[in-house]
């Protein structure tokens, strides 16, 4: 029996781009058991993948205390691997067989995130994120997200205003796309994102009819938001790790992306695409007076124009590539 540490990111988006690298490592050692060390939020998304025997939430401590914690954790095990996509060091200080450490800046590469990571594993074709949750969660999204009409998932909410896209923009979106000449007429629409951000999307709950409103604000956990997220035909949202989430599950998902770098941050597989405002990222956060603590939206030069145009194109690419109806 194998046991194998993964050391894995805090952020949603970030954690669900590992998943790839965790599935390789179960699919090449069909006995191990996998420890995974992520941040608190992301943690659920982890407990029904294969190969996970346990999943440790790393809590922020002062310093370097939330290591020293961790490392409380895990010293008295015998490893026989230790892989850290943080970079931190702390499989110099455990025993273990092999040690797969990510090192580098992101910032100083074209790299995808995921290829980044995979180099840590010397994988020369990175795996695609992937994800699964228990039949209960399935069952409870079957209930939240009933089949049989056309469902298009909205994600109008970011953890940095700079990259969220005006509500009244995902209002014109939605109303355009599910009209009677719109790219999917009569959708209904499931609109995901956290409780604390709910006041940022009811603009855009507000202007979808009732009886075609699925509001998944806060209403779920991430393990059951994926399993919604499945269940959903179409995906639009910003650059988030609910973004990354849609991606995974295999749904044509569009990105929208400003002041992020989408060569980094892109959503994964072959239905993912961006469309990403006219000014590239370095000229948003280089313009004077950028802060990043106190700077609005830096989307409105994202139009809806533009993002309908990238819809159509992913929708009919979907179409052709894999048989969409």
């Amino acid at each position: 029996m194998k046991n194998i540490l993964f050391i894995t990111a805090t952020r949603i988006g970030d954690a669900v781009l590992s998943t790839g690298i965790l599935a390789h490592l179960a699919t090449r050692y069909p006995d191990c058991r996998i420890t995974v060390a992520c941040g608190e939020v992301p943690a659920p998304l982890f407990t029904a993948l294969p190969g996970v025997v346990r999943v440790i939430p790393l809590r922020k401590f002062a310093g370097v205390g939330h290591w020293l914690w961790l490392w409380l954790r895990c010293v008295l095990s015998r490893w026989f691997m230790v892989v850290d996509l943080r970079g931190t060091g702390l499989a110099w200080f455990l025993p273990t067989w092999r040690r797969c450490i990510f090192r580098g800046k992101r910032r100083t590469t074209t790299l995808h995130r995921l290829q980044e990571i995979a180099h840590v594993l010397q994988i020369e074709e990175p795996p695609l994120p992937r994800l699964e949750v228990s039949p209960e969660t399935k069952d409870v999204a079957q209930s939240l997200v009933p089949g049989g009409e056309f469902v298009l998932g909205i994600g109008p909410t970011t953890n940095w205003i700079g990259k969220q896209w005006p509500a009244e923009n995902f209002v014109t979106l939605i109303t355009r796309l599910t009209g009677a000449d719109g790219l999917f007429p009569g959708a209904r629409v499931a609109v995901f994102g956290a409780e604390n951000e709910h006041a940022a999307a009811t603009p855009v709950l507000d202007s979808v009819p009732q009886e075609r409103r699925l509001d998944l604000m806060g209403r779920v956990d991430l393990p059951t938001a994926y399993a919604c997220l499945e269940r959903c035909d179409f995906y639009i949202g910003n650059d988030s790790g609910l973004m990354h989430m849609a991606a995974a599950a295999g749904l044509p998902t569009l990105g929208l992306f400003g002041p992020s770098q989408d060569r980094h941050y892109a959503p994964t597989g072959p239905r993912a695409a961006v469309v990403r405002t006219r000014k590239s990222y370095d000229a948003l956060v280089g313009a004077p007076g950028f802060n990043h603590r106190t700077t609005g939206t830096l989307m409105v030069g994202l139009s809806v124009d533009a993002v309908i145009a990238a819809a159509a194109e992913l929708w009919e690419r979907c179409r052709d590539g894999d048989g969409v109806s």
